[in-house]
């Protein structure tokens, strides 16, 4: 932990216009939600073959889901069962230090346990979100009690100008930037493809890739040599997913887009690589699937069992930190709980 004094930047960026846009957005998000719970509560129930869960970390993580569902887009605050994220036994040696990161989707789950790790490691993180500001403002006290400054910047990564904007912050407060990580996503799963909407469509679309690309493109200006931009892909994007048709298909291109802007920026030295997750406890599940289902949650796997955020987040710090992975550029790691992910 750095024991340096940094200043404290108190206030996120959130101007009326915004606040409107960003309220919009839940509400259609939770439109989509209340449509699709209709359609659950018609379809029987299913069975699935429980297995024994398998701990093979530094501490023993939860083995059982609470039946929980949020609203979307999902607070992690409300949530019984509370994802790990703080990994007490993860010791920083510097890996990242003086560097600055914007990591999107960075209020909770796997986003909010990466920034927590990355200023362990010593960077200055920027936390970009959509509209769960408890939340962020959690985010941020942990940022800072490892000794690092954060900067919260509201907004929907859909729209190029907040893309824009979100840079400027960035830069604005730390004077640099070294590593993005788009994280932000949306999901909602569906029976049959008939099911989905233009609308819905668009908005994972938009949301999943389309954030992804006006991020990266927002910020290459902005890194140089020793630069990374890191990707949060999916195991759905590796094998798909029958009931995450949208949202596998923008997994999928997340993977080709890491593979594509990784040879395009070579020659920069900048590196580009994603993270595949498999089942990962965060407030994105238990706003997406029947409560019955999230009981459930990750118990297919291997584990038997889904990763808490907190196992996830070493993979990003080596990912973006040079010491580490100077000579890696294009890759998909997959962090899923099963064999043969690839």
């Amino acid at each position: 932990m750095a024991s340096s004094k940094v200043s404290r930047n108190t206030s996120s960026t959130r101007s009326p216009a915004a606040a409107g846009g960003t309220r919009a957005l839940v509400a259609r998000q939770r439109a989509i939600q209340r449509s699709q719970a209709a359609r659950d509560r018609a379809a029987p129930a299913k069975k699935t073959k429980a297995r024994r869960p398998v701990q093979a970390g530094a501490r023993r993580q939860p083995e059982r889901q609470t039946g929980e569902q949020l609203a979307k887009p999902g607070r992690e605050q409300d949530l019984k069962l509370r994802p790990r994220f703080t990994a007490p036994g993860y010791v920083g040696s510097g890996k990242l230090a003086g560097m600055a990161a914007i990591v999107t989707g960075g209020d909770s789950g796997i986003g909010r346990a990466v920034a927590v790790l990355f200023a362990r490691e010593g960077a200055d993180v920027a936390i970009v979100y959509l509209s769960e500001t408890a939340d962020a403002e959690e985010t941020r006290a942990h940022v800072e009690a490892e000794g690092r400054r954060c900067v919260l910047i509201r907004g929907d990564v859909r729209r190029t100008a907040f893309c824009e904007k979100a840079v400027a912050r960035t830069l604005k407060a730390f004077g640099r930037l070294d590593v993005l990580v788009n994280n932000a996503a949306f999901q909602m799963h569906a029976d049959r493809l008939e099911d989905l909407s233009d609308e819905r469509i668009d908005l994972t679309l938009q949301t999943n890739i389309g954030g992804y690309m006006r991020m990266a493109r927002a910020a290459l200006p902005h890194l140089g040599e020793g630069a990374s931009i890191i990707n949060n892909g999916s195991r759905t994007g590796l094998s798909g997913s029958a009931k995450l048709l949208d949202y596998s298909a923008t997994k999928g291109a997340i993977h080709a887009f890491t593979k594509a802007l990784a040879q395009n920026v070579i020659g920069r030295g900048i590196r580009v690589n994603a993270v595949a997750p498999g089942p990962v406890w965060t407030p994105l599940n238990p706003a997406d699937k029947p409560a019955a289902e999230v009981r459930r949650f990750g118990r297919e796997t291997a584990f038997g069992r889904p990763a808490q955020p907190e196992e996830l987040a070493p993979a990003f710090v080596f990912l973006a930190a040079p010491v580490c992975a100077s000579y890696i550029t294009g890759i998909v790691l997959p962090v899923t709980g099963d064999v043969g992910a690839i």
